[in-house]
């Protein structure tokens, strides 16, 4: 895969407040994750090397995703933050003890037999390729249970709140993200990936093709004249009615249209048409 430009960290608004108003973002103990080989990985890794405390920061390299925001930034107040790869990777190296890398992704009929302690943070099972993962891992001898690192607010490129937030709210929450000192032009947006009106307007534009057309046409032929066939007899006694008087009695007797709606004179001239070519 070409190297990303761009790293995103899924998260929620919360945490967005703090990262923006303290320029400060925070590497956690991976032992909460969810994943619980990975943390065990990273646990074998601090033992391993003897370290008291092994802290990680989790960011994808790939467009956003359904699964990511599901999994990571799941609900109404989730958020994506969108880095500038090479300023914020950089701002994250000036804190000493931090290593950084890409995960790779091995099934177990890939997996060595015998690992080297230093692959451990940066190893995941095929299953999670698809989150495309990019890490930060801090190592330590002192026992810390978070780390906060400074960052310059001109590494995020863009902020992209969560496609289930209500749109009233998502501008309210623009409103208040842009009051914060020195985020006046941040860029924030709403994901659109569960409503898009471009693509609702390209699937209104798509066209049957003439064979499609074709067994539609016939289709619904069909369906009218087997409406129109279980009308026959009822319609058989009216028939010295005029097209009127006809539509009155079958609206008085409730009996429904074919489209399910009131009888008028044009409705049973053109069932009574249909029933005459057939």
């Amino acid at each position: 895969m070409a190297k990303s430009k761009f790293l995103r960290r899924y998260t929620d608004l919360p945490t967005l407040i703090y990262l923006l108003r303290q320029r400060k973002i925070t590497l956690l103990d991976p032992e909460s994750w969810d994943d619980k080989i990975d943390s065990y990985f990273l646990r074998l890794y601090r033992d391993k090397k003897c370290l008291k405390t092994v802290l990680a920061l989790c960011l994808a390299q790939s467009n956003e995703t359904y699964h990511h925001w599901r999994v990571f930034a799941g609900g109404s107040g989730g958020v994506c933050i969108r880095f500038e790869r090479e300023r914020f990777s950089k701002a994250i190296r000036k804190k000493s003890g931090v290593t950084e890398g890409e995960v790779r992704y091995l099934s177990f009929n890939r997996l060595p037999k015998h690992l080297k302690a230093e692959q451990l943070p940066f190893l995941k099972r095929a299953p999670y390729k698809p989150e495309s993962e990019f890490r930060f891992v801090y190592q330590s001898n002192t026992s810390e249970l978070k780390l906060d690192i400074k960052i310059p607010l001109s590494c995020i490129d863009r902020v992209t709140l969560s496609p289930w937030m209500p749109s009233d709210l998502a501008k309210k929450v623009i409103t208040t993200i842009h009051q914060i000192n020195g985020c006046k032009r941040l860029k924030v947006v709403q994901s659109n990936l569960i409503f898009s009106e471009r693509w609702r307007t390209a699937g209104d534009g798509a066209r049957l093709t003439k064979e499609s057309l074709a067994e539609a046409v016939a289709s619904n032929r069909a369906a009218a004249l087997k409406q129109a066939e279980a009308l026959r007899p009822v319609l058989m006694k009216l028939r010295d009615l005029s097209a009127n008087a006809a539509a009155i009695e079958l609206n008085r007797r409730g009996v429904p249209t074919p489209a399910s709606g009131k009888w008028d004179a044009k409705t049973v001239l053109r069932v009574r048409r249909r029933l005459a070519h057939h």
